[in-house]
């Protein structure tokens, strides 16, 4: 999966990202807004997407006077396909927070960082993971080393890309927020919540428990 422009893995074209711009969109916008947002091609390249969008019935366009504004026609068939492939990434963080609420062993936490929290990267990027587990259960604890290497296999199955796992314990946790270690600010900034307790109050308070 292309992490930057998820739809692209799906629709390679300039019609992916001028499509995710349309469906994440509230109101009718210019062809250089869409542009604009989308990052890619020419204006020129993005009004022929939105016109040959608009013959299918697929995008609808207002006359604003000076300009002309294009919108998501939300009532076609195929309205609802576009919503879910420009919004994959919040797709993917369901998916795996939900094989996370389901294991036999909790973590105290466990959040995606790097390029898909970023929103960068690219089909060859690696889906990063970041798990804290309890101090009471051993590294090698067969469960749980069953538990992660079933989520990692997830992660290649829904996407196609390769999954990084940093796993550590509740109190090496600790040990990097005391000494400040660098890799925290790729933790922390930014990051999406899968499961447990947030990383921000771990951050504060690193004494707190899973209960």
């Amino acid at each position: 999966m292309d992490l930057k422009s998820p739809i692209s893995t799906v629709i390679p074209s300039l019609d992916g990202p001028v499509l995710q711009v349309l469906a994440r969109a509230d109101e009718g916008l210019s062809g250089r807004q869409i542009h604009k947002l989308a990052g890619q091609g020419s204006v020129a390249g993005v009004r022929l997407v939105l016109q040959r969008l608009a013959s299918t019935g697929l995008v609808h366009v207002d006359d604003a006077g000076n300009s002309l504004l294009y919108r998501l026609n939300r009532t076609h068939l195929v309205a609802p396909v576009v919503e879910f492939l420009a919004d994959l990434r919040t797709a993917l963080v369901n998916r795996l927070a939900d094989e996370l609420a389901a294991w036999r062993l909790a973590p105290i936490h466990a959040s995606a960082y790097g390029a898909l929290a970023r929103a960068d990267g690219d089909l060859e990027s690696d889906v990063e993971l970041l798990l804290i587990r309890p101090d009471d259960i051993d590294a090698a604890d067969p469960l749980w080393n069953e538990q992660a290497s079933a989520l990692m296999q997830t992660v290649v199955d829904l996407t196609g890309n390769p999954a990084h796992l940093f796993e550590l314990s509740r109190t090496e946790l600790a040990n990097h927020l005391a000494t400040s270690a660098p890799i925290l600010n790729d933790w922390l900034h930014p990051t999406l919540h899968l499961t447990g307790h947030p990383l921000t109050t771990l951050h504060r308070d690193p004494v707190v428990s899973a209960g």
